[in-house]
């Protein structure tokens, strides 16, 4: 009776073996100790590894990561739904006994050379007093999926034009950096960027030159977002913005300037009447530390009234909300002073 049961199990094990090999879901299984028991056809044709090379070892990441990591089937064996957050952006537990894990991520592939977008499914064999005899993964490429995925995503947040930050995009990252300054007490600073003149730049030159104009001009305004909590966005026509966290008015002001000046570095021939010979920026600049008082309306209010000040006076210059009232006044004074001389 024993030796009838032990053959009917081997039988069983053989068939189930074979029939993994032969499934078109890459599949691998690895027992308690995390070595590797069957490593199926599909497995090695989307990973370019071969079941000779991982059969028996723990060394099956090296077919998907460059550097030792757990895989989802060495979570389920360690049951260590702990790790999941740590090691997958996306993942879900199947129970709440963490029978199962679900994830998502990207996979280097260093057999291959290329980057594949996995789905993943790990979940645990037990026999029948409840031990577990093994984990069985499977994969799913969904590399094409998650692509077009980014690139909706892109398109949703990006202008087409210049490749910033579009409009939507700024706003609600105005929103989330005036909360997290809320909380961190900290200085959060606004840039409004406008090209002057740039209506006359248009007439002179057509709107072709005018769109390059602009792609020119984002690129720098995007070059001096350097951090990954800054944003650098087109606002609306040819008015660009800078969103800048924890950064207080003399830094944000330091910002403008380089963007101002390498702008005028361009040496973009502009030659209109009433414009001067090359292109130039007038740029606002506002700094405020959120309080629960103040929403963020107030801070682009200040950023735009700077600007209106750098335009009104005499555009190509940086105006921040702090100073620009006594700077309208002194060049108000240098302007009546002037008349005066000569009458």
């Amino acid at each position: 009776m024993r030796k009838s049961r032990a053959k009917s199990s081997e039988l069983a094990h053989s068939y189930a073996v074979r029939l993994m090999q032969h499934l078109v879901v890459p599949t691998f299984v690895i027992d308690p100790n995390r070595r590797v028991v069957i490593w199926n056809r599909a497995c090695e044709r989307l990973t370019g590894v071969s079941a000779a090379e991982v059969l028996g070892t723990s060394r099956h990441w090296r077919a998907f990561y460059e550097t030792q990591r757990y895989c989802l089937a060495d979570l389920v064996a360690l049951e260590r739904p702990d790790k999941l957050a740590e090691l997958y952006p996306q993942y879900l537990v199947r129970s709440e006994h963490g029978m199962g894990f679900s994830a998502e991520n990207w996979c280097v592939m260093p057999k291959l050379g290329n980057h594949l977008y996995l789905a993943i499914d790990a979940g645990p064999i037990h026999d029948e007093d409840g031990n577990l005899i093994a984990v069985v993964e499977t994969l799913r490429d969904m590399t094409d999926q998650k692509r077009a995925e980014m690139a909706l995503q892109a398109l949703a947040v990006k202008d087409g034009l210049t490749g910033l930050a579009n409009r939507r995009a700024f706003d609600q990252t105005l929103q989330t950096e005036w909360l997290r300054g809320q909380r961190s007490g900290k200085p959060l600073s606004l840039l409004f960027v406008d090209v002057d003149h740039f209506k006359l730049f248009n007439d002179k030159h057509g709107h072709q030159s005018g769109d390059e104009c602009l792609r020119a001009i984002a690129a720098i305004v995007g070059a001096q977002a350097l951090r990954p909590v800054d944003l650098a966005a087109r606002y609306g026509g040819e008015e660009f913005a800078i969103i800048l966290p924890e950064t207080d008015r003399d830094g944000a002001c330091e910002v403008a300037e380089r963007i101002r000046r390498a702008v005028m570095d361009l040496k973009i021939a502009h030659g209109a009447p009433r414009a001067s010979a090359h292109v130039t920026l007038s740029v606002g600049v506002a700094t405020q530390v959120p309080t629960l008082e103040l929403a963020p309306d107030s801070l682009l209010g200040q950023a735009d009234q700077a600007l209106y000040a750098a335009k009104r006076l005499g555009r190509n210059r940086v105006t921040s909300a702090d100073t620009m009232l006594s700077d309208v006044a002194g060049f108000i004074a240098a302007r009546r002073a002037r008349r005066a001389a000569q009458r």
